[in-house]
This record gives structure tokens, C-alpha cells and sequence, in this order.
């Protein structure tokens, strides 16, 4: 008996395995969300915009999966939205969600950032640590998450239930409104909450600054998070956010992906994004950041949430 549920047990996670790494047929990179009206508006700057739109489209031709997008740049007015009101589980961009949290009930207790609470905010963005980031989850507490979220203005993001903040739902218009509290457009945070959660985005260590920052140019600074979970549903959840400062200028970009058959296959796709968006916003301008190299892209989940199946006690 023991010996048939192992295998049975073998059979269910090979299953799992192979649905993951199926090819996915293409959904929102290669069909209907890239036809119709531009993509981008840039003001009088109807060039620039033009462009923009049509390298984002030309960058997501022929890639699989489903991708949503989000750009913003302050000195253009430049606006570029491809399905960005398309929801997705957030992987671990919610632990941005989850330290500006922190820094603003810091602000509304008229106090710094305590001891225990910049112990558990800074590994949780500059090493995605997720024990910090659940410690942080559980302290805030459901109904402080959801008046921030309020505050901040986000329109279709929902918290995971359980303590499951892996699977909180969410849109890349909303994460672009989580960005903007630390570029200081929402007014939520002041200035020196708002620096040092750019800080620890900038300092996030090396294996995953993938994403976002690709093809961006020298002299201009990255302050990101990546989230990156596969699920029976949907295979890979594959995002990347940032804000980029330098040059007179700041502009984030908002990348959110799922239906990707590996972890890989999305960082990639959101690089060639990012690309054309570094190359459009920096005309001649010499790249700092290349291409992630696939063999530097690890195959591990975030682990921002369970296994389907497995237990977890999300108060631990």
C-alpha cells in the first residue's frame, strides 16, 4: 500500500512537472491586445509615442504568453498601456505593496522605522527573503493593507486570503500607482520614507536584478522587484517593476506576465520590452545593462506561495 501512494504521489508530480513546461499558446503578447490604437501617447511628442508603440509591439511579436505593460516617463509625459488593468497573482512585487505599507504607519505614528521592522523590510526586497516578508504581512494585518491600498489609490488589487500574500491579485495600472509612492506623485510618504524604500530597490542583490533593467544606459539607477512563481494554472507568473532615476528624469515601467512555459522564456520577453523602452527614453546613449544570460536565470520559484497541495500555516 505504502509503496502504490508513492508512486501515485511520483505520478500526480511528474504530471504537475510537464504541464508546467508545456509551450502555452500565445494570448495577449501576439494577438488581440497588440492591434488597434497606439500603445503610447506622449503629449505633443506624437514621434516618440509612434515609436514607442511600435517597438513594444515589434519587442512582444511572436512570444507566447500573457503580458501586461505600463510606462511612465516624467520629462515626456510619455504613457504606454498594453492590458494594464488585466489581473495577475503578484508573486513577490507584493512585498513592495507591503513595505510602503510599513513606512506609512511609521509616518501616521509619527515615528521612524523600528528595529524589527528595518530587519524584516530589508531582506525581504534586497534578497526577497519571504519569512521577513510574512513576519511584515502578519504585524500590518489585512485591514491596514486594505486602507493602504485605498490610500494609494489602486483600483483592482485584492490581498491573497489566508496570509497567502504570494497570491494577492493584481494589475500593472495598480503596481504602477504602488511606484508612484515612492516618486512621491500619490503624497503618501515623505521624502525620507520615500528615499529609503528606493534604496533598499536599488541595492537588490545581483541574481535578481533581471527584468526591468535590461538595456537601460549607463549613468541612470535601477530600484526594483521581481516576482517569479509558477502554477498549475496560468505556468509561470513572471514580473518586473522599477523606478529609474538619472539624467533629469524619472520613469517606471511596469512589466506583469503569466501563461510563460519557463521562468526563462518570461525574464526574456520582459527584457526585450524593457529594451525598447531604455532605447526610446535614451536615444544614443551607451548601455550599462545587457540581456540576463539564460544561464543566469534560475529555474527556483520566489516560493512567495505554496505548492498547491502542500500545507503551510501562513501565521509561521
Amino acid at each position: 500500500m505504502v509503496s502504490h501512494l508513492r508512486k501515485c504521489r511520483t505520478a500526480v508530480a511528474a504530471a504537475l512537472t510537464t504541464a508546467l513546461l508545456v509551450p502555452i499558446p500565445a494570448t495577449a503578447a501576439a494577438a488581440g491586445d497588440l492591434q488597434g490604437a497606439d500603445l503610447c501617447t506622449a503629449g505633443r511628442d506624437l514621434t516618440l509615442a509612434a515609436r514607442m508603440s511600435k517597438d513594444i509591439r515589434a519587442a512582444l511579436w511572436s512570444r507566447a504568453g500573457t503580458v501586461s505593460v505600463s510606462v511612465h516617463d516624467s520629462r515626456t509625459g510619455l504613457v504606454c498601456e498594453l492590458a494594464s488593468r488585466r489581473r495577475y497573482d503578484a508573486a513577490s512585487v507584493a512585498k513592495v505593496l507591503v513595505m510602503e505599507a510599513a513606512l506609512r504607519r511609521a509616518q501616521e505614528w509619527r515615528r521612524g522605522l523600528t528595529g524589527w521592522e528595518h530587519h524584516r523590510i530589508r531582506p525581504m526586497i534586497t534578497i526577497s527573503d519571504n519569512h521577513a516578508a510574512q513576519r511584515l504581512w502578519n504585524d500590518l494585518g489585512y485591514r491596514y493593507l486594505s486602507r493602504f491600498l485605498r490610500r494609494v489609490g489602486t483600483t483592482a488589487t485584492t490581498l491573497g486570503t489566508y496570509g497567502r500574500w504570494g497570491l494577492t491579485g493584481t494589475t500593472a495600472a495598480d503596481q504602477s500607482r504602488l511606484l508612484d509612492v515612492l516618486t512621491g506623485v500619490r503624497g503618501v510618504l515623505g521624502p525620507g520614507a520615500r528615499a529609503y524604500g528606493l534604496r533598499q530597490m536599488a541595492e537588490v542583490r545581483r541574481d535578481q536584478r533581471w527584468g526591468v533593467p535590461a538595456g537601460m544606459p549607463r549613468g541612470v539607477r535601477a530600484h526594483l522587484k521581481n516576482g517569479w512563481l509558477p502554477r498549475a494554472t496560468h505556468g509561470w507568473r513572471v514580473h518586473s517593476v522599477g523606478i529609474f532615476t538619472g539624467g533629469g528624469r524619472t520613469y517606471r515601467i511596469v512589466v506583469l506576465s503569466h501563461d510563460n512555459p519557463s521562468m526563462a522564456y518570461g525574464v526574456r520577453t520582459i527584457e526585450r520590452i524593457a529594451q525598447a523602452v531604455h532605447r526610446g527614453l535614451h536615444k544614443g546613449r551607451a548601455i550599462g545593462q545587457e540581456l540576463t544570460p539564460e544561464s543566469e536565470i534560475s529555474e527556483v520559484p520566489d516560493g512567495s506561495a505554496p505548492a498547491e497541495g502542500e500545507d503551510q500555516d501562513p501565521a509561521a
